[in-house]
């Protein structure tokens, strides 16, 4: 994990489709540091290049090997995501992102629930600003935090989006997998 810094060393933009929706990567020589999902590439595309400003178009190569991993974890969340990663954000959010990959696939935890988890109880608005500046989208799985009352809350990349996500988990982990 590193600082709050958006500065990539040797940033690399990976744009692509998946089942849902548009997906910008950006990748950088410490890894994967964001995924983006929307319904515009190009729009996915201005922002990232507005977040990491020095970032080129990656290889062909490297897309493709980033975007089917993308893809697998969208699709079969309770694989391994084969890629590392480089997080950036302040210590207390890489926290809150540590505690969200502990989640199991299929698995849900409320925010206050999160929040006493990583030993701060009384920041359950901290920890939800902290999902909602989560970069890496599924790999960092803030789709599993919900309200204290089991309903979906807001999700970054839209509630339809975390449905899918939680749905797709629970059937899979229904099925043994």
């Amino acid at each position: 994990m590193t600082s709050v810094s958006s500065a990539v060393s040797g940033a690399r933009l990976v744009t692509g489709q998946s089942v849902l929706g548009a997906v910008q990567v950006v990748t950088g020589d410490g890894g994967v540091a964001a995924i983006i999902l929307g319904d515009d590439p190009v729009a996915l595309h201005d922002a990232a290049l507005k977040r990491f400003p020095d970032a080129v178009p990656a290889g062909k190569a490297e897309a493709d090997r980033v975007l089917a991993a993308v893809r697998t974890c969208i699709e079969t969340p309770w694989a391994t995501f084969g890629l590392p990663l480089d997080m950036r954000g302040t210590p207390f959010q890489c926290q809150v992102w540590q505690a969200l990959r502990a989640i199991p696939c299929g698995g849900t935890a409320t925010y206050t629930e999160l929040a006493a988890h990583i030993g701060r109880p009384e920041a359950v608005r901290a920890v939800a600003g902290a999902c909602g500046a989560n970069p890496l989208a599924v790999v960092i799985p803030c789709h599993r935090v919900i309200r204290r009352d089991g309903s979906l809350s807001g999700y970054r990349w839209g509630v339809s989006r975390k449905q899918w996500l939680l749905d797709r988990e629970r059937t899979g982990m229904a099925r043994g997998q």
